[in-house]
């Protein structure tokens, strides 16, 4: 057994390619050496900015030998039959085996050497693999079949035990040697194996192991900081994206000007993380301090002085255009800033983001007017819609994107707005993912919720929804943001019909089953019809799920399966089509006389009811019924759906004793037609509060 190590060498790897690149080599090796018969140990897979490396552990020194045997026809069969079989496995009528009147075809093969199967298998990972951006490079280039890597390829070390695995791949060979630090061990290092290879890098300033150098930056970060009496602000994105950009990472700390420091703090914050990669800090009351922590890739003689001040004059500029954006977007008041949404298309058949406005702004105050959002002053939730997207034409938003909503709230304090204002207009756009927290001040949620609604109905009404894994306008998103506000809140709202209300059914059944519900009872609720009021469908599914998972609702469910059952067999259509099926029935059925119709309902009720003795186990089922139907109702009505349930539960003996004691299919049909009908009516006072036929188990 020995180890392989795989090393793949070139300029730098972008740090969000990183991770998939590790996760592809890995898999791209184990399909080379799956197809050739070998089972590798523990694979361990490192990167750095420079290099992706592999180490597989105890392979073999050779493949199994392997011998197939393959069935043909018999000895006697026509001369087509043998003739196509020898086409099939490639052999002559001489190497057959014959075995009592059978032709088989038998082929061995040898094991091969592991390392020709490595010297193979490496060209063929490289040309297979999959960057989400590469190039070509070199005279190759030229054709289409030249190899294409990440970066040109300047290395290749493959070593199988002590042993080099010789191949070569776009004019570069597999060798011992690598490289150190760009700055710290420029030269070539003669690696021996698998079992040196971290050993002499990190000798050379390369820590190979991206998770130590992760570990390295996080609590370096958080040391250099707390040295300063400060607070790391957390941030594991950059924690991952510093450790994709250097090999030997020297966190540092250092300060800028704190006139600053009256630009908005997400604003400092955003500016030194996406332009910069630096952590920001805060001090100890939690407000962001006029620091921040860059990340080297040496050890300096000075201890990083100079890089800091470096880094430092590079913050101040990318600040110095922050602060002027902040500046100049306070000059202009938001709702002048608004007057300029009509300049911006929303959707080619939905008009621009000021049509977009005015509907929001609509249906905010109606939601406020309505007392569907209790506590919403229908005024201020209209100024408030109408002023939530102004803030997408400042520079501010217009530098960084990702600040829209955010920064509306900061003018719309600082112009002097109510504060109820600034804050819907700043989070309007929440809940955007499962982490985020949901709007629970009533004009937040009278304008996010509006937003989110109009542009559901909006997208439906022209026919743009989601289909399959495409939702360009993100309605998915919108409509779990609905769910999540509606829900937290307990609004009273009506979704609508149609395909809008089984989106947010799917939608809801996603969020639901991520919660641990069972998606089976959802539908089982919403099979029900006209079910459109998402906190009343919630509490329905929450009680029906307490009472599946208690052994009256398991057994009631069986019961109710077991009924439902018989009358699909039977194609029980009800007592009146089956007193019609006897031939027997009254003439006067027929006649379309309201004079009669007295007589007619007395002579059907009488051929329900005439001479049918009801068992004891009949008779029980019927006053269970009898006592539950009016209480399950009245719990529906009044939304105590536990109630409801509860009332159910009283109807899981007699239905138990009736399964037990009763013949339903009895060759009396009067007597067959009111067990029936019993059934029925125990099937529909179950489905009173939910559709039991949908419930799995």
């Amino acid at each position: 057994m020995s180890d392989f190590l795989l090393e793949l060498r070139s300029e730098e790897i972008p740090a969000r390619m990183q991770a998939g690149a590790r996760a592809e080599l890995e898999k791209l090796f184990r399909q080379q050496m799956q197809a050739a018969g070998v089972t590798p140990g523990a694979i361990t897979v490192w990167s750095t900015p420079r290099r992706l490396a592999l180490i597989a552990c105890d392979l073999p020194d050779a493949t199994e030998a392997v011998r197939e045997e393959t069935k043909g026809p018999r000895a006697s069969a026509p001369p087509q039959a043998l003739e196509g079989f020898l086409r099939k496995t490639g052999l002559t009528r001489e190497q057959l085996e014959d075995r009592d009147g059978v032709l088989f075809a038998v082929i061995e093969k040898p094991g091969r050497a592991v390392k020709a199967v490595l010297a193979e298998a490496v060209p063929a990972i490289i040309r297979a693999f999959s960057w989400p951006k590469s190039m070509r490079w070199g005279a190759a280039s030229q054709s289409t079949e030249s190899p294409r890597w990440v970066r040109p390829l300047s290395g290749i070390v493959a070593i199988l035990g002590e042993e080099l695995v010789e191949c070569e791949v776009a004019g570069v060979p597999s060798g011992y040697a690598t490289v150190g630090h760009r700055f710290h061990h420029p030269g070539a290092i003669t690696i021996g194996g698998a079992h040196d290879y971290t050993a002499k890098l990190r000798a050379c300033h390369v820590l190979v192991d991206h998770a130590e150098r992760e570990a390295l930056i996080r609590d370096g970060a958080a040391r250099v900081a707390a040295e300063a009496g400060l607070v790391l602000v957390a941030d594991e994105g950059l924690v991952v994206e510093n450790a994709g950009l250097t090999e030997w990472p020297v966190p540092l700390l250092g300060r800028f000007d704190s006139a600053f420091l009256q630009v908005p703090p997400e604003v400092i914050q955003l500016t030194a993380r996406v332009n910069q990669k630096y952590f920001v800090c805060q001090d100890a009351a939690g407000k962001l301090a006029d620091a921040f922590v860059c990340t080297a890739n040496i050890e300096a003689s000075d201890g990083g002085a100079a890089i800091v001040d470096g880094n430092r004059k590079v913050l101040a500029a990318r600040l110095s255009d922050a602060r002027f954006f902040w500046d100049q977007d306070r000059k202009v008041p938001l709702a002048q800033q608004a007057d300029k949404l009509g300049r911006i298309t929303f959707h080619e058949k939905l008009g621009t983001v000021a049509d977009k406005v005015e509907r929001v702004a609509k249906l905010a105050r109606w939601l406020a007017e309505e007392g569907i959002v209790p506590g919403a002053d229908p005024s201020l939730a209209e100024q408030a819609a109408r002023l939530a997207k102004a803030d997408l034409v400042t520079e501010m938003v217009g530098e960084f994107p990702e600040l829209q909503g955010l920064m509306g709230g900061y003018y719309a304090r600082a112009e002097g707005l109510p504060d109820a204002v600034a804050d819907a207009i700043r989070d309007h756009y929440k809940p955007v993912g499962q982490a985020d927290e949901v709007p629970a001040a009533p004009l937040t949620i009278a304008v996010a919720l509006a937003d989110k609604l109009d542009t559901l109905r909006s997208f439906f009404a022209i026919d743009e929804k989601p289909t399959g894994s495409k939702d360009p306008f993100a309605l998915r998103r919108a409509a779990l943001g609905a769910i999540r506000i509606v829900q937290a809140n307990a609004l009273r709202l009506s979704i609508g019909e149609g395909d809008l209300l089984a989106f947010f059914a799917d939608r809801l059944k996603v969020q639901q089953r991520e919660a641990g519900v069972r998606h089976d009872l959802i539908d089982a609720v919403f099979a029900l019809g006209g079910e459109d009021d998402i906190v009343r469908l919630l509490n329905r599914v929450e009680a029906l799920q307490s009472f599946i998972g208690t052994e009256d609702g398991a057994n009631l469910l069986a019961g109710y399966k077991r009924a439902a059952n018989i009358l699909k067999k039977e194609d029980w259509q009800g007592v009146d089509a089956e007193i019609a099926q006897t031939g027997e029935e009254d003439p006067l059925a027929m006649v379309d006389d309201p004079d009669l119709k007295a007589v007619v309902d007395a002579r059907m009720a009488e051929r329900r009811t005439t001479a049918v003795d009801r068992e004891p186990a009949e008779a029980a089922l019927a006053e269970a019924l009898d006592a539950a139907e009016p209480e399950a109702e009245q719990a529906v009505a009044a939304e105590d759906f536990a109630a409801a349930m509860a009332a159910l539960a009283t109807l899981r003996a007699p239905i138990d004793r009736f399964f037990d004691e009763v013949t339903v299919n009895d060759p009396d049909r009067n007597k067959r037609s009111a067990r029936l009908e019993l059934l029925a009516r125990f099937r529909a006072a179950v489905h009173n509060v939910a559709d039991f036929g949908r419930i799995e188990g």
